[in-house]
Order: C-alpha cells, then structure tokens, then sequence
C-alpha cells in the first residue's frame, strides 16, 4: 500500500493559483490539479477553483479520479459589478439603453419636484370623456400604426408625462359611474349621484326644490373669483354633463334647456341659461365679489340656446326649427348683450378670425354635438377641431396676467364607444393627445399644471394573441401566421370588441358612429372573412346585445405634469383630483381672500 502525503499548507496556496489542469509532482509522487468552477454552478455561484490532490500510482504524470484523495474548494468573492463584456448584450439592446433613458427622465423629474403650494400660474385639466385604460393603450398603438410605425411602442402625448396614477370612477350611489357625477367629483372635490350636476349627494336627482343649499363649489368658480381666466371647451353640447358640471347646479343632467324640465322645476334655472347667467349668478351666490364671467367657451349644443322658432335657425341648420327653447328666450343675444365687445362664431371661417387679443369668446359649432374628428370635414358650415380650440383658448386666456383655468373635453370618444364604433372613438382619443401636445408647447411647464384623465371607461376590450404591429382595428392574426386565426365556430374574430351594445354593422366609408342607431342590435357571431374591418363605418361585435353599448366600472388613468403634478400617484378617488389643482394653484385660498375682503 502506497503511503498517502498530505500537502502542506502552504504548498496548497501556491498551487491555488495554478491555471486549468496544471499539473505538479513532488518528489513524493503527489500531484495537485487546478478546475475552474464556472460561475452559476452550484459548487460556487460566483465561480471558483477547485483543487484535486492525490498520488500518481501509475506515474503516467495525470491524476486519475481513482487517483483522487483529497479536494479543496475556493469559491470566488460575489462580484459587485459586471464588466463591460459581460454587460455587451444589455447596453447593446435597445430595451435596455432605452429603459436607461427613461430611468434618467424619472430622476430629473423626482429632482424638480416643487412641493410648495400655489406655484401653478395656470391649470388646464382635460378629460377624455369614456378614455379607459384599453382605449388609451388601443389608441396609442393606432397612432403608432398612423405615423408607419407597429404601433405597440409609440406614446401619446400625455403618456410621456412624468407622474401618473389611477383614479376610481364610482358615483355615490352607483357602481358603474356616468359623467355628471364623475365630473361634478373632478371639479369640486366631492362624490356626487349619477345624473346630478354640481350638488352633493343629499339631493333626489329630478327633484328641483332639493338642489337649493346642496350646490357644490368648481375649480372653475374659484378661478373666477381669484381673478384668473377661465375657459371651457367640448367636442359635445357644452350643456352636456362633462363641461356642465364646471359652471351649472342642476338636479338632472338632462335640463339643458326649459322645454327637458318637468313641471313643478320652476323654481330651477336651466344649464344653457346657467352658462350664459354664470357670472351675474356667482356674483349672487358670494357677496361682495366682483368677476367678469367665463372668457372663453367653444363647443356644440346651438339648439339648447336658441327659441323654438326657426327665425332663429343658423346658417348651418340641419333641422326645420334649430332651437328646442320654450320659453322664447334668445340666450345667445343675450349673451352678446351682456358682452357687446365679446366674440360669438359658430362655423370655422368664424373661428379662424377669432384674435389672440378677444376678450370674451363664445362659440357654438353645431346645433347638437359636434362632429367626431373623421367626420369633421362633412360638416356643413366647417368647424374647428379640439387642437385647434386649445390652442385658440390658451392665446386668448394667455392675456391675463393672473393666470387661468381651462376645462378641454373629448366628449365623442365616449359617444362613438356607445355606437361601438372603435374606429372613431380611437381617432377621437389620438385628437384629444393632439390637443395636449398643443398645451404642453404653448405653455411654461414652470408655472403650468396640466392634467389628463377620463371620467370613465368603457366595457371595449383588447382580446386574441395578435402578432405584434397587427392592425389595431384588423381581425386578430397569430405570430408566425398570416391568416386571420379561427375562434371556435371557424370564423375570424377582431383584435378589439365590446362585451355589450349593438353589435356588428358594416357601414364601409361612413365616418358618422351615429348611424348605427339606424338599426337594432345584431345578436349571435357575424363571419368577418370577406370583411374590411378597418374601415371607418365597421361597428365591432358585442357579447350581450343591447340598444347602446354601457360604461364600464373600473379604474381609469391619470396623467400630468407641472407643479403640483408629483401628488398624481397611486390609486385615488375621483374627488382627490379636484385637491391636486387647488394645492398647485391655491384656488381656495385665493378665493377665499376676494370673498372676506
């Protein structure tokens, strides 16, 4: 038997740094071999040598494994960084270099945090009306999609803001929200009802003589009574809830003028008559004040303002009598009475003249709403797009030296979802991006708090496994294929789709939502084969046929930028918007101080 020898210590360390397979012999016969460990074994998780000593029995200069009779193990120490080569495949990547990038943007937006209260000059607050989470990211990719790119990376405009959160949509009494409560929450600060207009909850809705004492305070009242500007805009009637809520007490969203009131509301004054009256009535409410009224309004709804007689009727009039009023009342006159230097336009030749320097702005572009964005250009007398509004109510509120507030509503993203038109309701939210670029270019972002949010969403989903930079709007095509993929019942199926409305139409070129009401709800699968769902005037299916596809109840985003904006983070209740404005601007305070004076 071969006597073992154990080598010493020190012979160990020298041997330590011996490279792979060295092998050395003592005068003993004994050989020590060096292994790297690579780094991930489960020896050493960092990598390691490890040495294999023994006697050369058969003296042919190699440690046999039979050969083997002792180990040692030295792992490495854990690495604190990576080397450039090891770190090649990521800093090469775009993903990677590019999540840099904004890491970088993240950080300059955390160091310029202002936390001071009252250091936004000016608030602009838009509401995509409908604008869920699976609008934003469907509309995002149809821009993308629009500009020849795959759609799926592109961001819209207030995408790229740097603080952003969710907000939680329910009314008082309902689960799935409406936008008069939704927006009454935005501006005021408190939860409302379904249906109710600047009032609390301890009213019945349609019950004039409970408004009284119940009424709610905007946003945009407080501006007024500091003294800032103020403007209001919508793509829909401007009685309609949304731009409502901003200046109207109402037990009923649906009173937009006299004749939808019932009788024994007397005693309540209409929305239209509300906006027109808005200062004498905020003048009435807080004695002492002295404001001078809304500076700039645009939007639809003419027939809301004009009397049941067609002497009235506009240029661009689509029915025999224009106005609904009943009560004869002219409020448009009325208002250019009340604002003999003030600017009233109502087509788009009238828009454009409009000056930078106008001192009051009231303009109604349609007898009801106004037209979706791809159907603008069949209007019949031309009207303005929401950019092209933004940018006009931003130069001419811009004048006041205090500053301004300004509501902007997509309001036909939501009208177009109802239809279950994807096709509008998406190039309607790309329109509303567009018109935040424009705020975000037109203002000082030092002294400017914009923010984006919806007032809910709706049940549109995205569904299927769609390869990546398929058509938004196409049928759902798999990776690796180039058909049309097949549900259950052997028929193609679209990317996007709506658990409940009308269902299925294919109306081709038309680029009005509307004309889907022309028929009833279409039940049961439709074969899309032969069918061009891209299209302007194709209406998805729907899962539960109903006579108009329903709002939907989950959270919606927010997005904003400008001092004040860092609050905008995490998940939120509604009325927790209305905070953020008044922190950025001090609109209570200020107020406050012009009431007690």
């Amino acid at each position: 038997m071969n006597k073992l020898t154990v080598l010493s210590l020190a012979v160990m360390v020298v041997l330590a740094g011996c490279s792979d397979n060295d092998n050395d012999k003592d005068e003993n016969n004994i050989i020590a071999v060096d292994n790297t460990i690579a780094v991930g074994s489960e020896q050493c998780i960092n990598g390691g040598i490890e040495t294999q000593s023994g006697v050369d029995t058969n003296a042919n200069d190699v440690l046999d494994s039979s050969e083997v009779t002792s180990t040692n193990l030295v792992c490495n120490a854990p690495a604190t960084s990576l080397t450039s080569e090891q770190l090649a495949s990521l800093t090469s990547n775009a993903w990677f270099s590019g999540a840099q990038e904004q890491l970088v943007k993240a950080q300059q937006a955390s160091a310029n945090i202002v936390t001071e209260s009252g250091k936004a000059k000016n608030v602009i607050l838009f509401v995509g009306d409908g604008m869920g989470i699976s609008t934003v990211t469907a509309a995002r990719i149809l821009a993308g999609q629009l500009e020849g790119g795959l759609g799926e990376d592109y961001q819209l405009s207030f995408e790229t803001m740097p603080f952003s959160g969710f907000v939680k949509t329910y009314n008082v009494d309902a689960q799935t929200p409406d936008s008069a409560g939704t927006m009454t929450a935005m501006v005021s600060g408190v939860k409302t009802d379904v249906g109710v207009i600047g009032v609390d909850e301890d009213i019945e809705r349609g019950v004039c003589s409970t408004a009284q004492g119940n009424e709610l305070v905007t946003s945009l009242e407080l501006a007024e009574i500091a003294g800032k500007a103020t403007g209001l805009i919508s793509t829909a009637r401007i009685t309609h809830a949304t731009p409502a809520a901003t200046y109207a007490k109402s037990a009923d969203r649906n009173w937009e003028d006299i004749s939808d009131m019932p009788a024994g509301s007397e005693a309540c004054e209409d929305i239209a008559s509300q906006l027109v009256n808005f200062e004498a009535n905020l003048e009435a409410r807080f004695a002492g004040i002295d404001v001078d009224g809304i500076d700039v309004v645009m939007g639809g709804g003419r027939r809301h303002f004009l009397p049941k007689d067609a002497a009235a009727n506009s240029a661009d009039a689509v029915s025999a009598v224009e106005g609904d009023r009943t009560d004869g009342r002219n409020l448009v006159t009325e208002w250019q009475t009340t604002y003999p230097s003030g600017t009233y336009v109502m087509d788009q030749t009238g828009f454009d003249a409009i000056s930078d320097n106008a001192t009051k702005v009231f303009g109604l572009f349609n007898e009801s709403h106004m037209q979706y964005e791809a159907d603008r250009a069949n209007d019949v007398a031309g009207e303005p797009s929401l950019s092209q509004m933004t940018e006009k109510a931003i130069n001419v509120l811009d004048n006041n030296d205090n500053g301004f507030f300004l509501s902007v509503e997509a309001g036909r993203i939501d009208h177009a979802h109802h239809a279950g038109n994807a096709f509008n309701a998406l190039n309607d939210t790309v329109e509303l991006a567009k018109a935040v670029k424009v705020a975000m270019e037109n203002t000082n972002p030092e002294e400017t708090l914009i923010v984006v949010t919806a007032d809910h969403s709706h049940v549109f989903t995205i569904a299927g496994y769609p390869k990546r930079g398929n058509p938004i709007l196409g049928k759902v095509v798999a990776v690796g294929e180039t058909e049309p993929s097949l549900a259950a019942d052997d028929m193609p199926y679209t990317t996007v789709g709506y658990t409940n409305g009308l269902g299925y139409r294919d109306l081709g070129d038309e680029t009005d939502a509307d004309a889907a009401y022309l028929s009833g709800p279409v039940t049961g699968r439709v074969d899309l084969s032969d069918v061009d769902t891209t299209t302007p005037g194709f209406h998805q299916e729907s899962l539960v046929p109903l006579g108009s596809e329903t709002h939907a109840g989950e959270d919606v985003g927010v997005y904003a930028m400008g001092p004040g904006a860092h609050l905008v983070t995490g998940t939120n209740e509604q009325s927790f918007l209305f905070h953020v404005m008044d922190f950025a601007a001090d609109l209570v305070k200020t107020a406050d101080e012009k009431v007690t004076q």
